[in-house]
């Protein structure tokens, strides 16, 4: 299983999106209990992921490498807003499977929403990494607002030549309903999916995967027919915070229904299945694709019901165009000009949540 490890509630940003650090009376700023308690729990899952989580991991990159050195797992990930990229070795950022960098498209949407400099800042870490030697999954980790277009700022991170996959969220779970969601969706989000899947298609004709994951994670989860919350939090994905509490999704740390218990009182097998999904997302004939697309906005509903349902339209435009394409994209594998195994994305949960 998943476990998304946060090493601090403080951040060194303080994006407009979701304000920076969190309260240090939900996630305490520094980790509260000792790393044994951490290991012994994870050593009764025969094959942990971990991934560094935060506020900004990397502001206690100490406990960070303690983790490296201390703790088997299958697979290491991290989640960084990549400003403190260095505060790591080289030989230990080569162990890591997957790394996602905080960026948001284009310098000037980047910058707006994140802070000035931030996106130069996060291109230097990219190279930086490369430069490592850093050989895995380098995942271009969007925040889409109001001021997004999908289009150019999905393919302008795909031309740096520095992500091998490109992924996105919609700004649509704390944030107040935008100035006009329903023409923003209309005007410039489908038509930009819709744009996005045809470049996909066209790259597909000369043997070409461009690494845009929300399309194959979606196409993967049509070939699967999976039905649980795409990120799998609550069920093949679990958050720790910082004072070991479990809770089912990590942006849930002040939900009642997501804790499931303490690393110290608790074992990965008593987590699963102890938190469901609420209509109308079990009844939606897309379910077995989208899978209720979050878990939290799904039972926390901060939105009102109409644009909840605007939401929902959204995801359910993109899973049509990957539906779309899916039997082209079966003629073009059974014609050997792309290897299925190369569409089967991701390998792991590596915290791509897959449907924006």
């Amino acid at each position: 299983m998943l476990y998304l490890v946060f090493t601090t509630g403080r951040c060194n940003l303080s994006c407009k999106y979701c304000g920076g650090s969190f309260p240090r009376d939900l996630v305490p700023w520094e980790v509260k209990y000792d790393i044994k308690e951490l290991k012994s729990f994870l050593e009764e899952d025969p094959e942990p992921s971990i991934a560094f989580y935060g506020g900004e991991p990397l502001l206690n990159a100490r406990f960070i490498v303690k983790v490296l050195q201390e703790i088997e797992a299958k697979h290491f990930i991290m989640q960084t807003n990549g400003l403190l990229v260095p505060k790591l070795e080289p030989k230990l950022w080569r162990i890591f499977d997957t790394i996602l960098l905080s960026i948001d498209g284009r310098k000037e949407i980047t910058d707006t929403y994140r802070g000035k400099g931030v996106y130069n800042a996060v291109l230097r870490a990219a190279r930086y990494l490369r430069k490592c030697g850093f050989k895995g999954d380098l995942i271009a980790r969007m925040t889409i607002t109001e001021d997004s277009d999908i289009y150019l700022d999905v393919t302008h991170l795909l031309e740096l030549g520095l992500f091998n996959h490109v992924h996105w969220q919609l700004n649509v779970v704390w944030s107040p309903p935008w100035k006009d969601f329903k023409k923003w969706l209309t005007e410039s989000y489908e038509p930009g999916i819709s744009k996005l899947s045809k470049l996909w298609i066209e790259n597909f004709k000369s043997g070409t995967v461009l690494g845009i994951a929300p399309f194959l994670g979606i196409l993967k989860r049509i070939w699967m027919n999976g039905t649980s919350p795409p990120c799998g939090a609550g069920v093949n994905s679990f958050a720790i915070l910082t004072n070991g509490k479990i809770i089912a999704c990590p942006i849930a740390v002040d939900a009642k229904w997501a804790y499931l218990g303490h690393i110290s009182t608790h074992s990965p097998k008593e987590l699963p299945g102890k938190v469901s999904l609420e209509d109308p997302c079990p009844t939606c004939p897309l379910f077995k694709y989208c899978g209720g697309r979050c878990l939290y906005a799904n039972r926390e509903r901060y939105w009102n019901e109409e644009d909840f349902r605007l939401v929902c339209r959204a995801t359910q435009s993109l899973i049509n165009e990957v539906l779309k394409l899916k039997p082209k994209i079966e003629e073009l594998v059974s014609k050997g000009l792309i290897q299925k195994k190369s569409l089967e994305y991701p390998k792991f949960n590596n915290t791509v949540e897959i449907v924006p």
